[in-house]
């Protein structure tokens, strides 16, 4: 985890924080003990879920305002974020980032796309900043906010990226840490369409799977190549390499996922269909 404290400092195998807790791991034995520890893993509104176009509801959703993602990490204020299907005017305001990734091309991120699975996905966690702490955010349904950003493999390596990726092999041990000598930017971390999101109801996905989460996740992957993913595949807990930290899809239920997508002439539609969101249901009766 990049912690909002010294994200801005330290870059460090804390942001993969959530494949180092000694008490649950990853393998489907230890996925499927994860509930008898923490009760939440079993709950009816469990992430990562499979995303399908067809069955969502699309709509024209408020878009998602994103304040200090293009200021550089020391800065003296936490970006935040807002819109969306987020509680009006409420403010979601920056916690970290961590990346979960496969040790096969055909795995790795944690939800699935219309069937397909990414190598890699990272989130970016915000806490309604109605809530002081945390340990608040996580007993509120809408206590939290994270990002979902796939990423999809080409031959060249990603520019945006290589602030993290070219430090790895320095911290290729759990808790190694070293100070970032290069500025970087959330922006820079995102995909290029940032229009087009899911939005639904979840929860963390590692315990205590605190079902608090109002997923983000853009359709849109960002770029990275075969060598950078590679350089997380490096990456050690001193046993095993650090890999296939994903949790498997959970039961949608009753709930929906409302797509954001927008389409040729789309604003003058917009103009017509005043979407009011605080009317909108997360689920189906």
């Amino acid at each position: 985890m990049i912690k909002k404290e010294n994200y801005f400092l330290i870059f460090s195998l804390l942001f993969v924080r959530t494949v180092s807790v000694s008490s649950f791991g990853y393998s489907k034995r230890q996925q499927h003990m994860w509930s008898q520890e923490f009760k939440k893993c079993d709950g009816n509104l469990q992430s990562p879920i499979a995303l399908s176009t067809k069955k969502s509801v699309r709509l024209p959703l408020p878009a998602l305002e994103m304040n200090g993602y293009h200021d550089f990490l020391f800065q003296p204020l936490s970006p935040f974020i807002f819109g969306g299907l987020l509680n009006i005017n409420q403010e979601y305001e920056l916690e970290g980032l961590h990346f979960h990734w496969g040790r096969k091309n055909d795995r790795g991120s944690e939800h699935s796309l219309n069937g397909v699975r990414y190598p890699m996905e990272m989130h970016i966690i915000h806490r309604n900043m109605a809530y002081p702490k945390m340990e608040n955010a996580m007993v509120n349904v809408d206590g939290l906010a994270v990002l979902g950003i796939f990423f999809q493999l080409q031959d060249n390596d990603n520019e945006n990226l290589k602030p993290l990726s070219q430090n790895l092999p320095s911290i290729r041990w759990i808790d190694n840490q070293i100070s970032l000598n290069t500025s970087i930017t959330l922006s820079s971390l995102l995909p290029n369409d940032i229009d087009t999101f899911y939005t639904y109801r979840g929860s963390l996905t590692t315990p205590p799977c605190s079902e608090a989460v109002t997923w983000i996740i853009f359709s849109t992957p960002v770029p990275i190549s075969f060598r950078q993913m590679n350089q997380f595949r490096i990456l050690s807990n001193g046993e095993d390499i650090l890999a296939d930290n994903y949790r498997k899809l959970q039961k949608l239920g009753k709930r929906k996922v409302y797509l954001r997508k927008l389409i040729q002439n789309y604003s003058s539609y917009y103009n017509q269909f005043d979407v009011n969101v605080t009317s909108l249901d997360w689920y189906w009766q």
